[in-house]
């Protein structure tokens, strides 16, 4: 027997949901992991701190939602998910709106009743404004759905959100904004969503559950031992870190989360307000017990404050302009030169995932090597 031979067949970096996805398809298949996290917690973004029966969701909310029932039959098949559909509320100067934009939103602004007077709000408007090529992100949205949409519910929350002027940032980023004329506040088109009983941690738990993991293990400052113990590679981190930032570093936008756990039973009535004038600094407030339906006599809220990022701080949103996608695709020419290292994640692949996406990703992964 060789004693050189390593102890574990996959080293996975990261034990967020694709780490965790990746480990547990690998171990059904006889394969050997050893899952790593520079966190002192698994489940990566979704980790859900317990605060007084709450599960707070402490690195921003995460709502569950996808179209395909094998995806939703699979996280169930670890934690049974709820019903919690995201109806988001929009606070603007003092009034509430409903989000996303639909009839129970005009009939706020304007006191519209049907959908015949809505759609003519909105074309008499688009018309006035004569913009027929969107030079920016506001005129995009403008041409899309007028003034008033506009200004009260798009303009301050984008502003804040990517830290520059509506004007300046490229019509690209609004594609398409969804407008629905029927009195319905669902945020998610998708036909299956909702959030795991008892909080993320139950799902990551049960799919890391039969793996070791080691926590507060920071790959980069032990690459050299931890790469010995493993014939192979699963990288979830910064993409650019792997490669010790050779090109220079891909950018981020980054978020800062201040909570509050206040001793009243319930402080704004729903899991979701979004602040979206320009002189409110956070973007939204979560109160985590509305995911769950709670009863606690106490309520814990989180403001979400956007900001620059800073190397060495919390990556969140990709920044996927012209600069930054060249920059991706010198750090990709070397990822695809790698025999025994696979790159998965929205750090890894430097794109804005959704949950099931990230699942998905890994489990098409796994059922390519498996």
């Amino acid at each position: 027997m060789n004693s050189n031979m390593p102890d574990f067949d996959y080293l996975v970096v990261g034990a967020g949901l694709y780490g965790a996805v990746f480990a547990h398809e690998a171990r059904k298949k006889g394969k050997k992991c050893l899952v790593i996290d520079r966190r002192a917690h698994t489940g990566g973004n979704t980790w859900c701190k317990e605060t007084d029966g709450i599960n707070v969701h402490y690195y921003g909310a995460h709502i569950f939602h996808t179209n395909d029932k094998d995806l939703w039959d699979y996280v169930n098949s670890f934690v049974e998910f709820n019903r919690y559909t995201n109806s988001p509320l929009a606070f603007y100067k003092g009034e509430l709106y409903n989000l996303p934009f639909n009839m129970n939103t005009f009939h706020q602004l304007w006191g519209v009743k049907t959908p015949a007077e809505a759609q003519e709000r909105i074309r008499e408007q688009i018309a006035s404004l004569n913009i027929t090529h969107p030079a920016n992100l506001e005129e995009q949205a403008l041409s899309l759905v007028g003034t008033d949409v506009y200004e009260k519910l798009i303009k301050g929350y984008t502003e804040k959100q990517w830290g520059r002027d509506a004007k300046d940032l490229p019509a690209f980023i609004i594609k398409r904004l969804p407008v629905r004329f029927t009195f319905d506040n669902n945020y998610f088109n998708d036909k299956y969503q909702g959030i795991p009983i008892g909080g993320y941690n139950k799902l990551t738990e049960a799919l890391l559950e039969g793996t070791e993991v080691r926590l507060n293990t920071d790959y980069f400052k032990h690459r050299q031992e931890l790469n010995q113990l493993a014939t192979n590679i699963v990288f979830t981190g910064q993409l650019d870190e792997f490669y010790d930032f050779r090109f220079g570093h891909l950018e981020y936008r980054s978020l800062r989360f201040e909570h509050d756990h206040l001793q009243q039973p319930n402080f704004q009535g729903n899991a979701v307000v979004n602040y979206t004038e320009r002189e409110i600094p956070f973007t939204r407030i979560i109160e985590h017990k509305h995911f769950e339906f709670g009863q606690q006599p106490t309520t814990v809220i989180t403001k979400e404050y956007p900001g620059e990022w800073q190397p060495g701080e919390e990556p969140y949103y990709p920044i996927n302009d012209e600069k930054n996608m060249q920059l991706l695709k010198q750090y990709q020419e070397l990822a695809h030169a790698e025999t025994n290292v696979i790159f998965g994640g929205r750090l890894a692949e430097y794109r804005y995932y959704d949950m099931h996406q990230v699942i998905a990703a890994a489990l098409t992964k796994t059922r390519k090597l498996f």
